[in-house]
């Protein structure tokens, strides 16, 4: 079966990876500085802080920002529910900002309706995630500009999106956000195997977040609350997790740091070719935004509601890995328990009746790309 996604481990990445394993270090090593620096010279960013999951990106990025109960996260409803949980964890409330039918992520104009209405009802955001679905950028600067006109913070969840561009510059250099969240799970567009990173121009905030990811700990005199008892000293200076990557994990990402262009360059190259192939067959095809070059994690068709489900398993028949990103978080059974009501987000609703995820990745033949457009344009002929 040809998969949506998948991995690109060339034997330089499996030396760097062994050359790691029979070092001194394998958890707190030199790999791991050595990877942040290569995100932060990518970036164009001035922090960089690795961790073992998104999904623990996402969380100490909240706690960072002073995300605790009686406050309010915004993110959008089609996103895994990674998103919207890491603001469950510090015990805040969760809602949802609809997507616009073009780009599918995050609409600037729903959010500017939205945080209208919240300010005279008096019940603002403290952080907004705009999601940057498939690669493709939210449009920050809007996003940025309705931050500093209403006083919410903003975390970008560019789990998507490493390799892709916004107005000339790269995602996650944190030009119209507070901190920036990367993932690096083996389908994305490089791989630690698990990992995640933020990346923030904010000393204070990359700082908090090196603490709270191994837990709360310092070895630094000038954070304790009195001169070290010997060389061997160390405090607990607040709350934190065991969320380390490794020195494996992070040597792997460094060598896949370098192949890093060539991975986006052909997703690029294989978007363009679904694209000159399945136009005019009366599908919704990706559209990116004129300010965004998407790394293309994500190549999403949209197909009729009524033949959705017939496609979808004719693509699966035919060998296709197909899937579905995303199921809208509102409707989860957790989040309707909590109050949430789907109908609220109809774009997102029709969204999900429609979307389906056909494969992409780095080492994905042209013969393959063409199959999967053959398969699908025989389906919708047959429908």
């Amino acid at each position: 079966m040809i998969p949506y996604g998948r991995q690109d481990i060339s034997q330089d990445d499996i030396d760097a990876v062994i050359s790691t394993l029979t070092s001194d270090f394998l958890t707190q090593g030199p790999a791991t500085p050595a990877f942040e620096a290569t995100i932060v010279k990518h970036c164009g960013v001035t922090h960089a802080v690795a961790v073992n999951s998104a999904t623990s990106a996402l969380h100490i990025a909240c706690m960072a920002l002073g995300v605790g109960p009686g406050d309010l996260v915004w993110t959008s409803p089609i996103t895994f529910v990674a998103s919207a949980n890491c603001a469950l964890y510090c015990g805040a409330d969760v809602d949802f900002v609809d997507i616009d039918d073009r780009s599918w992520n995050m609409c600037p104009q729903k959010l500017a309706a939205k945080l209208e209405q919240a300010k005279q009802a008096g019940r603002l955001p403290k952080v907004v995630i705009p999601v940057h679905l498939c690669g493709q950028s939210c449009d920050m600067a809007a996003i940025g500009a309705l931050a500093k006109a209403y006083g919410f913070k903003v975390i970008e969840d560019a789990s998507h999106a490493i390799g892709a561009d916004y107005a000339g510059a790269p995602v996650g250099n944190c030009a119209h956000s507070d901190i920036a969240v990367f993932s690096f799970h083996p389908v994305k567009i490089i791989t630690t195997a698990e990992g995640g990173l933020c990346t923030t121009n904010d000393a204070a905030l990359a700082r908090s977040m090196q603490l709270l990811r191994s837990h709360g700990i310092t070895r630094e005199s000038e954070e304790m609350t009195h001169a070290p008892d010997g060389p061997w000293y160390y405090q607990q200076v607040t709350l934190g997790y065991n969320y380390r990557m490794t020195d494996l994990q992070a040597a792997l990402g460094l060598s896949q740091m370098s192949r890093l262009q060539q991975f986006v360059a052909r997703r690029r190259d294989i978007a363009a070719r679904y694209d000159k192939a399945l136009r005019g067959h009366g599908l919704q095809l990706p559209d990116p935004i004129e300010e965004s070059a998407s790394s293309w994690h994500l190549y999403v068709i949209r197909v009729q509601p009524d033949i959705h489900l017939k496609i979808f398993e004719g693509l699966r028949k035919a060998e296709i890995g197909v899937n579905l990103h995303y199921i809208p978080v509102p409707s989860q059974p957790y989040y309707r328990d909590l109050g949430h009501d789907p109908a609220l987000y109809p774009s997102a609703m029709n969204y999900y009746a429609q979307a389906i995820s056909i494969p992409v990745y780095a080492n994905m033949t042209n013969e393959d790309v063409d199959y999967v457009a053959r398969e699908l344009i025989r389906l919708l002929d047959a429908n």
